[in-house]
């Protein structure tokens, strides 16, 4: 389980960092969201001085607005300074603000996903030590992450995202791929549409796995980001009015990975369920669900 979350102050985030310890979370991960959030790596180093064994994340990173070589740094220095507890998240942004606020206008969903697959490899091999020819980033020199170097002998990479593509390019090369159960952002820039039926789970996992079979790779880890938590005796009446806006049934609901409605036990059984039916085996859930979550957490 790990949690995602951003900082308000110095005392609350070194508090909450330390609660996602002493409760088992396995890490705290930040978005990224330039302009309207913190920092994500600057955030993480401060929870890595308040903790000892708690992971520390981006989830996720736009990658159409960073460059490689600094998101390498980055990563390695946060290695550094938590003893070797760094993961990285990226994925291939889709709100249109981060790009204007840069002076470029959002690229095609296929451009997108074209730069992250160029930027998740770039950090995967900068991070390993190797060096990474400048025509692969259009540089004007070989790119090469000297100093300073990981702790870990390899840092997790995370690829998050729904596009066919990426999933596939998950499945063969990301050491987990994170599911959202989010779709199409809306003209709001920020919204997203939403699918919600474990059919459309069955159809995001076979893309992943499909891309593992064609590079001969196992499969990936799975990770689903929970959308809502609710904690309640009658798990089909909190549902319902959800159900009703979003015109899906109630039972599609209850079975997806991205909602966890019912008893402690009920949704322990469906994490079970999204286990051995998908692969799922790492959720992540936000801070403003931790509480209701906890229950949840002291028993997986």
């Amino acid at each position: 389980m790990s949690v995602q979350a951003t900082p308000d102050d110095a005392g609350t985030w070194a508090r909450l960092a330390r609660r996602c310890e002493d409760l088992g979370v396995r890490a705290l991960l930040v978005a990224d969201h330039p302009g309207v959030s913190a920092s994500p790596f600057v955030s993480l180093a401060a929870a890595a001085g308040a903790t000892s064994t708690l992971r520390l994340g981006s989830y996720v990173l736009n990658t159409g607005v960073r460059d490689p070589l600094l998101i390498a740094s980055d990563v390695a220095t946060l290695d550094v300074v938590s003893g070797g507890r760094a993961e990285v998240g990226l994925g291939a942004g889709h709100t249109p603000a981060e790009w204007e606020m840069i002076g470029r206008r959002r690229p095609s969903a296929a451009a997108r996903v074209h730069r992250l697959r160029t930027t998740a490899s770039a950090v995967r091999r900068l991070l390993d030590g190797a060096t990474v020819p400048a025509d692969d980033l259009g540089a004007l020199r070989d790119v090469s992450l000297r100093d300073p170097r990981p702790v870990q002998r390899k840092v997790p990479l995370l690829v998050g995202g729904a596009n066919p593509d990426l999933l596939r390019w998950g499945g063969a090369h990301a050491d987990a791929v994170g599911l959202s159960g989010l779709g199409r952002t809306l003209s709001d820039g920020h919204s997203h549409t939403v699918s919600w039926s474990p059919q459309r789970v069955d159809a995001h996992i076979e893309r992943v796995n499909q891309g593992a079979r064609d590079a001969g790779t196992g499969p990936p880890l799975i990770e689903a980001l929970v959308q809502r938590v609710v904690v309640t005796d009658d798990r089909y009446a909190a549902a319902a009015p959800l159900a009703e806006r979003l015109d899906t049934p109630v039972e599609d609901l209850l079975a997806v990975p991205y909602l966890w409605i019912g008893t402690t036990d009920e949704i322990l059984e469906q994490l079970r369920d999204a286990r051995h039916r998908w692969g799922i085996t790492r959720w992540v859930v936000r801070e403003d669900s931790l509480g209701h979550a906890e229950s949840v957490i002291e028993r997986l």
